[in-house]
């Protein structure tokens, strides 16, 4: 098979960061540079901009099943050229994936200078400045001549460079093919890979006047929240940081910094704090709420069609492939807590202000509650939402063989009561409301979410374990408490690390009962999963860790700070990605079974997806949730279970 690799620079006058489709929808939307190369032979260039047409030959291979297309983020390639000629998704090879896949970062600069590439080979620095003058509109001046855009023949010169600049994409791409090309992208993942962009191609619909509604209060409120904060201040501008700082300063003799979300909670909870002072950060807390900014996304990014499409990013965090919320984040939605959504809607739509604040109180947090809802299906349709239940506790066992944890799963399933029983050796049925028992449950519900990856006292601190009135005497004991009751996912902690270094210093490979593999190459430590995927370390090493104690560390993406560097792990982290990555296969094979059955899939959230089904189709709830639980072969005997619900708009159940 051919291998056609292609990069295109386009224009549009709508943000790319309104989503890749409504930015592609634009009526001024077209392509200006077509970058290509067959087999890794020289590149060459089709000026469109400039009058050239691509070769009827290229043309045809764009929809020519034995020519495999690839590109860098391909998802972009793919909807500009399908807006002008034939091709199909599942003929393209996207070399970002396959870099996420094998633990790289996403951008093409990026994984340039992570690999190591020369500067032949790496993206050109130019290519912002190229792509701001001649792919977006520009604001009309004395000395531009008026024009809002520019074009080839305003800067011949530049216009040369930005050809240059196209066909260097793609000798980077080509590079990071030749780079991974001993670690082929799995067929199963490709799949998977094809299917997200179906689903991201869908979309789902928006209800508009909810959004319009949201957004008119939010405009009311700010006004009234501006007016407030001049006269508790005086301040011009209360909006801005500079002047805000010195005002609180003069005000409260505080020394600050900034007035990021840590100092101004700082200063909320101080006891003695001037009440003053207390009232303008709270106003400049709720102006800067940034939840509610979601309703404005979805505006920027609303097709013409009334959907927004492109809510997914596929393989969006490295090595374990789950998935990334882009655009308004939909793995990052407030939860809503409203009893009767219904009422709240309706007061919003008709920007019922002053209703809603007699009725629910803060304005803004009843908006917050109710983004989820602004998604709806479509006309004649509703949807089915469900999602697995416990997921990961439920892999980590299966993986492990927690015997009783598995046959708890299999029965009633209230993990949080038998981890509270098996902890302190109360009869489960004790366990209940109206027993002094049943305080235990809060107990066994904080360990089961903080210490399944070898977390401590720290990690339930995290998980809000003084927030439920425990307090920091009694969380050593919880963890030993948890961790004497669940021997085996100890034991998995320890031989996961164990197999690991052996793997890094020794190039052994050792399989573990559950079926996961840990073994090495010469660039990578690979963990092999039960569905056959890899997680992929790069560049391998044993150092001290803080610990003082031998690690791992590889390179990788910083989940923190978006950096390459070394980074440390151990047995607990190990068994993390592990569970997490099965607990993603099996989203994923979930969502083949039910896109196979027939179902439109409007989205996913975490475990959790949205379904689009006709109102008359019979398609019903009990079946989206047996189809989700059949388990692949790999996956035999994990008690899998999902619940969920029907509605007329999204929410959180």
């Amino acid at each position: 098979m051919r291998t056609l690799h292609i990069d295109l620079e386009t224009f549009s006058s709508v943000s790319i960061k309104s989503g890749l489709y409504r930015y592609v929808q634009s009526p001024d939307f077209e392509i200006l540079l077509f970058a290509y190369s067959y087999d890794y032979e020289p590149v060459r260039i089709v000026d469109i901009a400039c009058g050239e047409r691509i070769p009827e030959s290229v043309i045809d291979d764009l929809n020519n099943p034995s020519v495999k297309k690839a590109a860098h983020n391909a998802a972009f390639e793919i909807y500009c050229l399908s807006q002008f000629y034939a091709t199909q998704i599942c003929q393209w090879h996207c070399t970002m994936v396959h870099s996420l896949y094998c633990g790289f970062p996403a951008s093409l600069d990026a994984v340039g200078k992570a690999m190591g590439f020369t500067e032949d080979k790496r993206k050109m620095g130019i290519g912002k400045s190229l792509i701001r003058y001649f792919c977006m509109p520009c604001a009309p001046s004395r000395t531009n001549g008026g024009r809002t855009r520019n074009l080839p023949a305003h800067d011949p010169e530049k216009w040369n460079l930005f050809k240059e600049y196209c066909c260097r994409d793609v000798v980077t791409e080509m590079e990071i093919d030749k780079r991974l090309a001993s670690h082929p992208f799995p067929e199963s993942e490709h799949r998977n890979w094809v299917l997200d962009q179906l689903i991201n191609q869908t979309g789902v619909a928006l209800d508009t006047d909810i959004i319009n509604g949201a957004l008119t209060i939010m405009d009311r409120v700010n006004d009234e929240l501006t007016e407030k904060a001049k006269e508790i201040t005086g301040l011009d501008n209360p909006n801005s940081v500079s002047q805000l700082k010195e005002w609180v300063q003069r005000n409260s003799d505080i020394e600050i910094e900034s007035l990021n979300k840590a100092t101004v909670s700082e200063i909320l909870a101080d006891k003695d704090g001037k009440e003053l002072v207390k009232e303008a950060l709270r106003i400049r807390r709720e102006l800067g709420k940034t939840s509610v900014k979601k309703y404005e996304t979805m505006r920027s990014c609303l097709c013409a069609d009334g959907r927004i499409r492109g809510l997914l990013q596929f393989y969006g965090a490295n090595r374990t492939g789950r998935f990334a919320g882009r655009l308004v984040q939909v793995q990052n939605l407030p939860r809503n807590y409203i009893e009767n959504l219904d009422t709240a809607r309706d007061l919003v739509k008709r920007t019922q202000t002053e209703a809603i604040r007699c009725v629910y109180g803060s304005v803004s947090d009843t908006l917050s509650q109710l983004i989820r809802t602004a998604f709806i299906p479509g006309p004649g349709n509703r949807f089915i939402v469900a999602d697995f239940s416990a997921i990961e506790a439920r892999v980590l066992a299966w993986l492990a063989g927690e015997q009783w944890r598995l046959d708890i799963f299999r029965t009633t399933g209230k993990i949080y009561e038998a981890s509270a029983s098996t902890m302190f050796g109360v009869p489960v049925e004790r366990i209940a409301k109206g027993n002094p028992e049943y305080a235990l449950r809060s107990k066994g519900k904080v360990a089961e979410l903080a210490l399944g990856y070898q977390g401590s006292a720290g990690a339930l601190i995290n998980m809000g374990a003084l927030g439920m009135g425990l307090t920091e005497e009694e969380l050593p004991d919880i963890v030993n408490r948890w961790r004497k009751s669940s021997p085996r996912i100890v034991d998995f902690w320890r031989q996961a690390e164990q197999y690991a270094l052996a793997a890094v210093k020794l190039g052994v490979s050792n399989t573990m009962p559950c079926g996961v593999t840990f073994h090495r190459d010469e660039d990578y430590l690979l963990i092999r999963l039960p569905s056959g995927r890899d997680l992929f370390y790069y560049r391998p090493e044993i150092r001290v860790n803080d610990l003082g104690r031998e690690a791992i560390h590889f390179f990788g993406t910083d989940q923190k700070t978006g950096k390459w560097r070394l980074i440390s792990t151990y047995g607990g982290k190990l068994t993390e990605n592990i569970v997490q990555a099965v607990a993603r296969d099996l989203l994923c094979n979930a969502m083949m079974n039910l896109f196979y059955a027939g179902y439109r899939i409007n989205f996913h959230v975490h475990d959790e997806v949205i379904l689009e089904v006709p109102e008359e189709s019979g398609k019903n709830l009990e079946e989206a949730i047996r189809l989700m639980c059949t388990l692949p072969a790999w996956a035999e005997g994990l008690p899998l279970n999902a619940a969920g619900f029907e509605s007329h708009y999204y929410m959180k159940d």
